[in-house]
């Protein structure tokens, strides 16, 4: 069977890219092949080695702007960044990635997500957990919190509210009001259902680092809209950024409303 290596269209920047951090299980850099560690000095962060097709090792890699494979040639004296596909154009390079970079940061997402601050909304035994970042002053967090209540209301899903300020100088304030509310699931069923503006008062340090700590993972994740909603695909964790589509929306919520 013959195999083709196409590049990608990003493989020129890799110079500039930043550098992200190395998991401890990840390959130690030092013990690359003189190839690939190179390019780990410009950028990309080395998660695996895999067997590839033809003779070559392939790595399974990461940078700040998505996954690629790395194949080093036979010799050990060249690598490739690009996507391989057979004599038939089927693309070999996106399970492996899938395998090998992606199902490891997919977890790690899902974990930040669980250890993240936010606030239940639907029955606590739903099938279905859904991660949305809500800003207190965005209008389309509020509706789709409303588009959300056929299946929240009929106990198929939980949407977990990560509270964090970013769209306006009280929003860090209005979100640590209703993360520290004495009731926040109704604090928050008010604000965005019954239309009553939170108040921004005084909270204790620890809720007002719970919105920092928010805050991080959302910049960390390289999100910008609010809503920004994360949902499991399978082995997958997929996200929608803005109000869903209603097509969009009956697949975050894993189906059709109830």
């Amino acid at each position: 069977m013959r195999y083709l290596l196409r590049m990608p269209a990003f493989a020129a920047l890799t110079l500039t890219l930043t550098p992200l951090a190395l998991a401890n299980d990840d390959p130690n850099p030092a013990d690359l092949p003189a190839p690939v560690k190179a390019i780990t000095d410009q950028g990309l962060t080395i998660h695996s080695e895999f067997e590839a097709p033809a003779g070559l090792t392939g790595y399974g890699a990461s940078h700040s702007r998505g996954e690629v494979a790395v194949y080093l040639l036979p010799g050990g004296e060249h690598a490739i960044i690009g996507t391989l596909v057979d004599a038939e154009g089927n693309n070999l390079s996106e399970p492996a990635l899938d395998t090998h970079v992606r199902a490891t940061q997919f977890a790690e997402i899902w974990q930040d997500l669980e250890a993240s601050h936010w606030i239940a909304d639907g029955s606590p035994d739903a099938g279905r957990i859904i991660y949305t970042f809500t800003d207190p002053n965005c209008p389309y967090c509020r509706q789709f919190w409303h588009e959300a209540r056929p299946w929240v209301e009929a106990g198929q899903v939980q949407l977990r509210h990560i509270m964090i300020g970013v769209l306006a100088s009280d929003s860090p304030a209005k979100a640590a009001a209703l993360l520290g509310a004495e009731d926040p699931a109704a604090a928050l069923h008010a604000h965005s259902g019954d239309g009553d503006e939170i108040e921004a008062g005084p909270q204790s340090r620890e809720v007002e680092e719970q919105v920092y700590a928010n805050n991080q993972l959302f910049d960390s994740l390289g999100f910008m809209a609010t809503p920004t909603t994360l949902y499991r695909d399978g082995d997958r964790v997929d996200r929608v950024e803005g109000v869903p589509s209603p097509e969009r929306l009956e697949e975050v919520m894993g189906g059709p409303a109830p």
